[in-house]
């Protein structure tokens, strides 16, 4: 993805009032947003770091299937 993908809306005076960014884009950078807030938490950011140190995990259907929802 380069830069020349993101597009920009601009007024009648050419100020930029917006962006439209491609949804790959904008997914990576909800991540990183939210990845952020997770870490500005001691707790979280103690759990996120144990959880990576394990590397296991269970498929997220499993977890719904464990949970009772479908």
């Amino acid at each position: 993805m380069s830069p020349a993908d993101v597009q920009y809306i601009s007024n009648e005076q050419g100020d930029p009032t917006g962006v439209i960014v491609p949804i790959a884009l904008w997914k990576e950078i909800v991540s990183e947003l939210e990845t952020h807030y997770l870490l500005k938490s001691d707790t979280m950011r103690k759990r996120l770091l144990e959880a990576r140190a394990r590397g296991k995990g269970i498929a997220f259907e499993e977890v719904l299937e464990r949970l009772g929802i479908e």
